[in-house]
């Protein structure tokens, strides 16, 4: 049986590791580790599902995940990969997101019988004594060192806050508090995190004199190196209500032909036998490769029967087959239809951000109405043209939406 250590290489999740001997004591022990996930939205997105899929390997090998819910650290605000300062948040906000990211890592965990912890860091952080944490915690960190790392480094041109400054101690004390209630001796993250995680191991070892060591994971990005989970709307959402699983399927299926075999390894748990099958050929069998991607991640996150609906949807608008009932649809009543100006519906739709936006794709012939493309900006819709109550919209060549007059 392959360690967790072989199956993360295997899949292409590693990046980095701080310390030498992780390999072996995966291999040979069952260890608690950790991830954690500041809630700066009220939804995790893609990028939190490659921790959490690296997480749910890391439980099959038999280790111990402790997921580590941010209502401390997201008082803070990581700087990481930030060019300006994060907004703030009130507590009552970072408490409901909290709330909400405990509802959906529940499904991705075993969390029966102390298979796995969540746990929140405001228990310890918003409880700290700012003078003893500078001088059980503090005392251990270098300025000049803390200056060169990348997380620092990039944000002292336009302004580093002292708030944001003590953010890596934080998640250092972080790693320290669960090494001491739960044993936990290594922390994963992202390889913007490296820095933190870095900092949390050698805390631990100095401090306490024990084994600590941290593992970056790459980030999820497209083979032109920049990041995946963004769209024209903004970030892929994991919450259903603001991501669709119709649109979170149509994410996958599009991606491009070189990210693939990337996405299968990390982001679903096909074996790479099969992974490597899927992806072997460049021509339009590669095409069954992104159905096979889109259909495994929409049924990890949304489950069998919404990846079943959103596929039929797919089917229906692009492949000629399957229902219509599971493509995105808005309802209006009659007296909100009647009259509605296409770009107002693009809009009111969600499918664009502004009239102006809806102007300019209008303009260049990328929006349509039951097929027949869009010419006049000033166009609008009358019910008695519409087909049972129903307008199909159309972006470009792969956004719809229905438009329905409600019953």
């Amino acid at each position: 049986m392959k360690s967790a250590f072989d199956t993360l290489q295997e899949r292409g999740f590693i990046k980095q590791v701080t310390h030498e001997g992780l390999e072996e004591i995966l291999a040979n022990e069952k260890v608690s580790f950790y991830i954690g996930f500041d809630p700066t939205a009220d939804s995790l997105h893609v990028g939190h599902f490659v921790a959490l899929m690296a997480m749910a390997h890391m439980q099959r090998a038999g280790h111990r995940p402790i997921v580590l819910l941010g209502g401390g650290t997201g008082m803070v605000g990581d700087p990481s990969g930030k060019t300006d300062m994060r907004k703030m948040m009130t507590t009552e906000i970072i408490d409901h997101n909290v709330a909400q990211f405990r509802k959906q890592i529940g499904r991705f965990l075993d969390f029966e019988e102390g298979k796995a912890i969540m746990v929140d860091n405001a228990e310890w952080l918003r409880q700290l004594n700012y003078i003893e944490f500078l001088r059980e915690v503090g005392a251990h960190f270098s300025v000049n060192r803390m200056l060169t790392a990348e997380c620092y480094k990039s944000r002292m041109e336009k302004g580093l806050t002292f708030l944001e400054f003590n953010y890596m101690l934080m998640q250092a004390y972080d790693f320290l508090e669960l090494n001491r209630r739960y044993g936990c001796i290594l922390e994963m993250g992202g390889d913007d995190q490296w820095s933190n995680i870095l900092a949390g191991a050698d805390l631990i070892r100095r401090k306490e004199g024990k084994v600590a060591f941290g593992l970056t994971c790459k980030l999820l990005l497209k083979s032109d190196g920049k990041k995946m989970g963004k769209t024209e709307g903004g970030a892929v959402w994991l919450d259903a209500e603001k991501t669709s699983p119709y649109d979170f399927y149509q994410y996958w299926r599009n991606v491009g032909d070189d990210d693939v075999e990337n996405c299968l390894s990390l982001l679903t748990f096909l074996p790479m036998e099969e992974v490597h099958a899927l992806c072997e050929h460049r021509d339009e069998r590669i095409n069954e490769a992104k159905k096979k991607l889109a259909f495994e991640v929409t049924q990890l996150v949304h489950g069998e029967e919404a990846a079943k609906q959103a596929q039929a949807a797919a089917e229906a608008l692009f492949g000629g087959g399957g229902n219509m009932a599971s493509v995105p649809t808005t309802e209006f009543t009659a007296e909100e239809l009647e009259g509605m100006l296409v770009i107002d519906a693009l809009v009111n739709c969600g499918i664009t951000k502004s009239r102006g936006e809806g102007r300019r794709l209008v303009k260049s012939g990328a929006v349509s109405v039951d097929g027949e493309v869009v010419r006049d900006e000033f166009m609008a819709l009358s019910l008695a043209n519409a087909k049972d109550g129903e307008f199909m919209l159309k972006k470009g060549k792969k956004v719809y939406h229905k438009l329905v007059v409600k019953a």
